[in-house]
């Protein structure tokens, strides 16, 4: 049945039985002058809470959802693997709880990839398509990530104490002592080779792909995505009529760790958001 959604409280946790998860998630903002509603996927070993100083202006005139996926925030781990597969699945499930009718879908890193893969998997769900800070193929990030990503694992449970993951964890998780379960299971997804090139080809939706200028993989990377994507392969013309629908951007001064509290984010993704959609 779906969710009465435009009557729930602004900001108010709920919980959605999605897929054997029970799947906490927030709603923010309104749907204004007929906004679009957008699905907001935060990043691994986070929560919908990372982007606390961009969710007035992401909320402004829209209906705003998130989430927080398996495993993660306030939403309890369950016995599968953390899988972007999976994860998408679980999404597109909700937004059918929901009773939404193809929201636009954001998200950044983690959920980057979750977003990507609800549209390459469910495209009948997804409007509008923002990933941040995605790579679509393993090979992609710089050498140096994968023995970093090695390192993610219960056994780095003490090091990870003095940081603000861990520590939100403690905070909101149902079960805190499930973070080195966590922590396993997300080291052991990274570890999984992958390739989508041919699925972001075939993307049919509006798709705006935004990386750091410093991310975890070189900038070359994202003019390939956008070139897969068909941007990229004229001059966009005085009016813009060389360019197709989809869009790339680069925030300057920007990590992979530090681009989904940037504010020139939100001014990139707002105007791809509030343009006319058909």
């Amino acid at each position: 049945m779906a969710t009465d959604w435009s009557s729930q409280t602004q900001g108010a946790g709920q919980y959605a039985d999605v897929n054997g998860l029970h799947m906490y998630y927030e709603v923010h903002g309104d749907r204004g002058n007929n906004g679009r509603p957008l699905v907001l996927l935060h990043g691994g070993l986070g929560s919908g809470e990372m982007f606390g100083p961009l969710l007035p202006g992401l909320a402004a005139g829209r209906q705003l959802f998130v989430p927080d996926l398996q495993g993660h925030g306030r939403t309890a781990d369950i016995d599968r693997p953390i899988s972007i597969e999976l994860m998408a699945d679980d999404i597109a499930a909700l937004i059918g709880h929901l009773g939404l009718e193809r929201p636009d879908v954001m998200g950044y890193s983690l959920g980057g990839g979750v977003a990507m893969l609800t549209a390459i998997r469910h495209p009948e769900v997804v409007g509008r398509l923002v990933t941040v800070s995605v790579h679509i193929r393993r090979s992609a990030i710089y050498p140096a990530m994968f023995e970093q990503q090695a390192q993610v694992g219960a056994d780095a449970v003490e090091f990870m104490k003095e940081t603000p993951m861990y520590q939100r964890y403690q905070r909101v998780a149902p079960r805190p002592e499930d973070f080195p379960r966590l922590l396993d299971k997300i080291g052991t997804s990274m570890a999984r080779d992958f390739d989508f090139t041919e699925q972001i080809r075939a993307l049919k939706m509006p798709v705006l792909y935004v990386t750091a200028d410093a991310d975890m993989f070189p900038p070359s990377h994202a003019a390939e995505v956008f070139s897969l994507l068909g941007g990229g392969q004229r001059d966009g013309g005085w009016q813009g009529e060389g360019r197709g629908p989809n869009q790339l951007a680069m925030i300057p001064g920007t990590t992979h760790y530090s681009i989904f509290m940037s504010p020139v984010l939100l001014a990139a993704v707002l105007p791809f958001l509030d343009a006319p959609f058909s």
